[in-house]
C-alpha cells in the first residue's frame, strides 16, 4: 500500500485569533498568522462572521498572500440570537426560512471565492428536555432545509458534520448512522458527510469504521482531524491520544480513495498554546502517521491477522511499526 501524494492541509482559522491583532486584526490577521505556519495550502472560512466587511476579492487576496486557496465555507448560525433554539428545526417558520436563506448566501460566497464544499454543523438543531420538541416535525423541517440548500447550487457539495451534542444537550443528527439516514432521506447527489475525529470518539464510534460507512452509503466530503479523550470535543493535536486509530483512519481513507483536504480542527487557544507551533506539530504528526499508514497497510501479515480477527497478532504488528517492539 502506498499513501498518495501529500494532501491539502487546512487549519481552524479562529485558532489564530490571539495573533491576529498584531497582523491587521480580524480575519485578515487570522489568515496572515496561519500563513506563518508553512505547509497550510488551503482554508475554510466561516459564514457569515469571516465575511463581514469583506468582499470575495479582498478575502481571495488575503488567502493568496498567505499562500492558500479556499477549500470551502462552514456555516455558523450563532450570529442570529433566534437560532439558539434551532436554525433548521426552529418552530418559527420565518426563522427557518432565514436560516436557509443565510446558508444559500454562504454558498454563493463560497462559489465566488472558488470553494467547492459547504459544511453544515447543526449544533443548535436539537433539544434539551423530554417533551420539548416534536421529533417528526423537527426531522421533516431539517430534511426539507437540506434539500433546499442542496438544490440552490447542485454543483456544490454540501457536507453534514455530525456531533453528539453541544450546544444542545441532544443533537438531531448525533452520529454516523442517524446522519446517513438524513442524507439518504434528503436524496440529493451533492449531499454527503464530514467526519470530525473528536466528534466520532465521543459518539462512541471508531473513526475508520465511520469513514467506511460514510463511503459505503454516501460520500465523505471532509475530514477534520484532532484528538481527545472521548468525553467532549477536546480539539487536541492529531494523534496525541489515539495514534493507532488515526493510522487506521488513514489506511481506510486510502482504501476509499478520499482526496479532499485534511482540516486541523484543534483548539490551541483553549490551552494557551502558540497556534503557529501547534499547527506545525499537527503537520509533522500527520505526515509521520500517514507514512506509517502506508507501511502498515502494505503488510500482508496484518491483512491476514485482520481477516482472522486476530487482535493479539494485529496489535503486535502495529506496535512493531510504531515502537519497534
Amino acid at each position: 500500500m502506498t499513501i498518495p501524494n501529500r494532501p491539502r492541509y487546512a487549519a481552524r482559522l479562529n485558532a489564530f485569533k490571539p495573533m491576529a491583532g498584531d497582523l491587521g486584526g480580524g480575519i485578515a490577521g487570522m489568515i496572515a498568522a496561519a500563513g506563518q505556519v508553512g505547509g497550510l495550502d488551503t482554508a475554510d472560512l466561516n459564514y457569515p462572521d469571516h465575511f463581514e466587511g469583506q468582499t470575495p476579492e479582498t478575502l481571495g487576496a488575503m488567502l493568496g498572500d498567505a499562500g492558500m486557496t479556499l477549500n470551502g465555507v462552514a456555516m455558523r448560525y450563532y450570529t442570529e440570537p433566534g437560532f439558539m433554539i434551532g436554525a433548521f428545526t426552529n418552530p418559527d417558520a420565518g426563522l427557518r426560512a432565514k436560516a436557509v436563506d443565510l446558508t444559500k448566501r454562504g454558498m454563493d460566497a463560497c462559489r465566488a471565492l472558488g470553494g467547492t464544499v459547504m459544511t453544515l454543523w447543526m449544533g443548535q438543531d436539537g433539544f434539551d428536555y423530554a417533551f420539548q420538541g416534536e421529533y417528526g416535525r423537527m426531522w421533516d423541517d431539517t430534511i426539507a432545509a437540506m434539500q433546499a440548500v442542496a438544490d440552490h447550487d447542485p454543483g456544490m457539495d454540501v457536507a453534514i458534520e455530525y456531533k453528539p451534542n453541544e450546544p444542545r444537550a441532544y443533537a438531531l443528527m448525533p452520529d454516523v448512522g442517524t446522519t446517513l439516514l438524513g442524507v439518504r432521506e434528503a436524496d440529493r447527489s451533492n449531499l454527503g458527510v464530514t467526519l470530525d475525529f473528536a466528534h466520532v470518539l465521543y459518539a462512541d464510534e471508531m473513526p475508520a469504521h465511520a469513514a467506511h460507512l460514510i463511503a459505503r452509503h454516501s460520500r465523505l466530503l471532509g475530514v477534520h482531524l484532532n484528538d481527545g479523550y472521548g468525553k467532549r470535543d477536546d480539539g487536541l493535536m492529531v494523534g496525541t491520544v489515539h495514534p493507532v486509530a488515526t493510522i487506521e483512519l488513514f489506511v481506510e481513507l486510502e482504501r476509499i480513495g478520499y482526496d479532499g483536504a485534511i482540516y486541523f480542527d484543534t483548539f490551541p487557544d483553549h490551552g494557551g498554546l502558540n497556534p503557529v507551533e501547534e499547527a506545525r506539530t499537527n503537520l509533522a504528526l500527520v505526515e509521520r502517521l500517514r507514512t506509517l499508514a502506508g507501511e502498515i497497510g502494505a503488510l500482508p501479515e496484518l491483512r491476514d491477522a485482520i481477516a482472522r480477527q486476530d487482535g493479539a497478532t494485529s496489535q503486535r504488528i502495529v506496535a512493531r511499526a510504531l515502537f519497534g517492539a
